[in-house]
């Protein structure tokens, strides 16, 4: 059987090539008849070739027999001229006749005898995308969600913002989120323990203490005061705080449960924050940026958190649009056995119980991908270098603003943007998301469209809401 599976359908001719017959609404079999004359001549001219480079023992370069050419790689060649013809055959049928099909063409299991048999006929079992009608009007009704930022959370970005552009000091007396230095030192019985672990470079986080009481000691405590800690109820026993503070092994940290030490602060260190002047102004957008006023910062702040929530109302609507074109579809059948064997055949790393479990979501996913391509092709819609671009960017501004970074430079974003784009997977990421936003602006044409302002905890249990 020729292994080689991609699948094509092709031209009729006087005496048909290829031909189809369908088993149910969504399933065929479509055959592919070879005869000798199709494929003999280019077997006979790639073995002539192969002659010509071939050498054997006993012969010079080019000069082998042709017989003992034909005797050693003939078959091979054969199979290999019988599938090119196949697959060309098979996909310029697919092509003309306008098929559309699920997945790739799976061939069906039969002997064939290649040294002596001249024609031959292949069959491939293909599952057919069934008809899916969906059209969308003024009584389809959906709900656009604006994400309105509070004020704690202007005042929370412009604290970041004043925190970020401060300066390291140094303190008299521990606050929360200050970092201390300082010698720690291994006790028994209330004195340094004999050969116990001595840190001379611990340092603590108060803010990242694990146990209130443990904490209570610190804050408030001034530089030079000698603590008594136990470090592993400080951080609840968890070593990775444990073996940095104290430079000890992981396998070390169990022994020290109760155990006490002594805290020597020699040092803390507070990050104090800018104040809101000219300087930070210049710092934070540039000597050409016009945010020079506490409310012109605001504004920029509530842009830039409109820009980032407007990706996540596009999503909203979005999944509950693919929701409403789902229902309107209704039960779509499919062959559900053949699109399973098809995935077991092209994927060999899967498990059926796998498939099995997925194959609810697979099928309302190519159920709605297939009403999003009808859509799409009705109202001409095109996907454009220009809209793929334009999402990068918005996706990189956004990613650098969860970490507090509002005024990227435009070069630095159009740098990462790029890059973004260079990743296959996460182009085709962009792809589909750019096909979701056309889709919806088709919808918002169509349907009526209520808007709802809300603040983001409203959203955020719209959201988890419908996820449970």
């Amino acid at each position: 059987m020729v292994s080689k599976t991609r699948v094509i359908h092709y031209i009729e001719q006087e005496e048909m090539a290829v031909s189809i017959k369908q088993t149910s609404d969504v399933a065929a079999v479509i055959t592919v008849s070879v005869k000798g004359a199709d494929y003999q001549a280019q077997v006979e001219k790639e073995i002539k070739n192969y002659q010509k480079k071939a050498t054997l023992p006993g012969f010079r370069k080019g000069h082998a027999p042709l017989g003992l050419i034909k005797k050693q790689v003939g078959e091979s060649i054969k199979v290999d001229e019988i599938n090119r013809y196949v697959v060309k055959e098979l996909f310029g049928y697919i092509d003309e006749q306008k098929l559309q099909i699920l997945g790739q063409p799976l061939p069906v299991v039969a002997d064939y005898d290649f040294a002596t048999q001249e024609d031959f006929d292949f069959a491939y079992d293909v599952a057919l995308a069934p008809s899916i009608d969906v059209q969308l009007s003024k009584e389809d009704k959906l709900t656009y969600y604006n994400i309105a930022a509070t004020k704690e959370m202007e005042d929370e970005q412009i604290k970041h913002m004043l925190d970020n552009a401060g300066t390291q000091i140094d303190a008299e007396e521990v606050a929360d989120n200050d970092v201390v230095y300082g010698r720690m030192v291994e006790l028994a019985g209330g004195a340094p323990k004999e050969g116990g672990i001595v840190a001379e470079k611990a340092l603590i986080l108060p803010r990242f203490a694990r146990n209130e009481e443990q904490k209570a000691k610190l804050i408030g405590a001034k530089l030079g005061d000698v603590l008594t800690l136990v470090p592993y109820s400080l951080y609840d026993g968890q070593p990775a705080e444990l073996t940095s503070l104290l430079d000890i092994k992981r396998e070390d940290v169990p022994a020290l449960e109760g155990v006490e030490f002594s805290y020597e602060i020699n040092k803390i260190s507070r990050r104090q924050p800018a104040e809101m002047n000219e300087a930070f102004f210049v710092e934070a957008f540039g000597q050409e940026s016009e945010i020079r006023t506490e409310e012109a910062l605001r504004q920029n702040i509530r842009e830039s958190f409109g820009e980032q929530f407007a990706t996540e109302s596009d999503f909203k609507f979005a999944r509950d649009l693919r929701e409403l074109l789902l229902a309107k579809a209704g039960d779509v059948k499919y062959d559900e056995a053949l699109l399973k064997r098809i995935f077991l055949a092209n994927n060999k790393e899967a498990k059926e119980e796998d498939i099995d479990r997925d194959m609810p979501q697979v099928l309302k996913d190519i159920t709605f991908d297939r009403i999003k391509g009808d859509l799409l092709k009705a109202h001409n819609v095109k996907i454009e270098d220009a809209d793929l671009e334009k999402l990068a960017l918005i996706v990189a501004k956004n990613q650098f603003a969860m970490y507090g970074m509002t005024s990227v430079p435009d070069d630095l974003l159009a740098s990462y943007a790029k890059n973004m784009l260079q990743d296959e997977r996460t182009k085709e990421n962009l792809i589909d998301r750019v096909a979701d936003s056309k889709l919806a602006e088709i919808a918002k044409s169509v349907i009526s469209v209520e808007e709802k302002t809300v603040t983001p905890e409203e959203f955020n249990a719209l959201v988890n809401g419908a996820k449970a």
